[in-house]
């Protein structure tokens, strides 16, 4: 399994918003946002402080994946 964040560029796109702005308004580090860029995994603690300030759930800013596709 792989995670993917495409879902929350993409929201980010709907909300007119960039990521660095999403970056200052959740307090999130630079490198946990080259993390997520990369489609690493992060902290709980990073995902709930985005869903937090983007009003939404998990699942609308992320997925699992099979990493052999």
């Amino acid at each position: 399994m792989a995670v993917n964040y495409n879902k929350l560029w993409r929201l980010l796109t709907d909300k007119n918003m960039k990521k660095i702005e999403m970056q200052y308004k959740t307090g999130i580090s630079g490198n946990i946002l080259a993390r997520m860029g990369k489609n690493e995994y992060v902290s709980m603690q990073t995902v709930e402080k985005i869903c937090r300030e983007l009003n939404c759930t998990i699942d609308e800013i992320m997925e699992f994946t099979d990493d052999n596709a």
